[in-house]
């Protein structure tokens, strides 16, 4: 009889070879868990030097905002900003004025012909946002104000046209004889002719006027240029003061004598110059410690020598004899390489004056222009100070130590 076969039993270590469900699909988490895990898995991680990152972007677009405002010729954020027509290109105020006082006929930047300079009322809002977020880029009060005595806000700035080519150096022009002042030639440029008109050595060597008879009739030499002027052109003035006379057509703003209120006294344009200048410490005597309590007095008041030039011309005229005063003190004698003009009227009235003397009468009165604002009251520097028994005279006063006792208005 047959038997069925036994059923085989299962190996020991075959019998749990199937491994047990991880906790991951045995806790299955529900929608919302899920949605949350996804949002976790798609959110950006927080960048912790965002902050700064976006200061340095602020500072990079104030920058580069800084540097399109920039005058071309000051290179400085510009200041109460004009407009150059036709070419569009924009500065400062008072540095298109300057440009033009020194001969400029053209846009400083791209040297185009233009004819005027216009407010650029339509930039202003932009530089004034502009400081708002970087008020450290203000330009400081001191050239502000500077700024403000040459060009006044919202004026329209007229450019002159070009003056025409020089002709070229003629190098055969003979040196013997007087050649003709732009006054003298027919046709000038001018609208005025020469009535006494010196002849032309290569056209008229017959009527030509030699070199050694001395200066022709009817004219003189310009003060600044030193080039032939006639006497009698309207361009020509003379100034009061050493009688010289200037051209008025070569240099412009120098070579002309000025009203005395309108005139510059030469090389005192601003503050720092007249901290360069020699004659100033020599005016008070070599006495530095005056002349830096002084100078910082004008920097505090925000006064100009051009400002003390006025109050001493004020100053003079109110004096008996005026400027004849400072005329026999010989004052303004000998200052021009060229001859002065001749003397009609001792007492005429002294209305014009050239640079170099103005530049005199600003150094003649300096100090005692300091003296009479000493006495305004105790703001001014060391006005309370004790005299000095020595006065002029004292050894001491460039001794620090002794600077509160002999330094004051006694020692001038």
């Amino acid at each position: 009889m047959s038997t069925a076969p036994a059923r085989s039993q299962p190996h020991p270590a075959q019998t749990h070879r199937k491994r047990r469900a991880s906790s991951a699909f045995t806790e299955c988490p529900d929608d919302a868990t899920r949605k949350r895990m996804r949002d976790a898995d798609t959110e950006p991680e927080l960048d912790v030097h965002a902050p700064d990152s976006t200061a340095a972007a602020d500072a990079g677009l104030v920058d580069d905002v800084a540097q399109e405002l920039q005058c071309a010729c000051c290179s400085e954020l510009v200041y109460r900003p004009v407009l150059v027509i036709p070419c569009q290109h924009f500065f400062c105020g008072s540095c298109c004025v300057l440009w033009i006082r020194n001969g400029g006929t053209s846009c400083p930047a791209c040297r185009g012909a233009a004819t005027v300079a216009m407010p650029f009322r339509a930039l202003q809002p932009l530089i004034d946002a502009l400081l708002r977020r970087a008020p450290q880029r203000v330009r400081v009060e001191r050239e502000r104000e500077q700024a403000d005595e040459v060009y006044k806000a919202g004026q329209t700035i007229r450019i002159p046209p070009p003056r025409e080519a020089s002709p070229p150096p003629d190098v055969n022009r003979s040196t013997e004889y007087v050649h003709p002042c732009p006054h003298c030639l027919p046709n000038n440029p001018y609208d005025w002719r020469c009535p006494q008109p010196i002849a032309d050595p290569a056209n008229d060597p017959e009527h030509a006027w030699h070199v050694d008879d001395g200066t022709p009739p009817g004219h003189a030499h310009c003060g600044n240029c030193e080039n032939l002027l006639a006497l009698r052109a309207p361009t020509t003035t003379r100034c009061d003061l050493c009688l010289v006379s200037f051209c008025g057509v070569g240099v412009q703003e120098r070579c002309v004598a000025l009203p005395l209120m309108s005139q510059h006294p030469h090389n005192m344009g601003s503050l720092p110059d007249m901290i360069q200048s020699a004659d100033v410490y020599d005016c008070f005597d070599g006495n530095t410690v005056e002349v830096e309590l002084m100078l910082e007095y004008l920097e505090t008041q925000g006064m100009s020598p051009r400002y003390i030039y006025r109050e001493i011309v004020q100053w003079v005229q109110k004096l008996p004899r005026g400027f004849g005063t400072l005329i026999d003190l010989e004052l303004f004698s000998d200052i021009h390489a060229v001859a002065p003009g001749i003397e009609l009227n001792p007492d005429a009235p002294r209305n014009r004056a050239c640079r170099l003397c103005a530049a005199e009468i600003f150094l003649w009165g300096l100090k005692e222009w300091w003296l009479r604002e000493r006495e305004k009251g105790p703001e001014v520097p060391g006005a309370a100070r004790r005299d000095c028994p020595d006065a002029a005279t004292c050894t001491r006063r460039d001794d620090t130590g002794a600077c509160s006792f002999c330094s004051d208005r006694r020692c001038l």
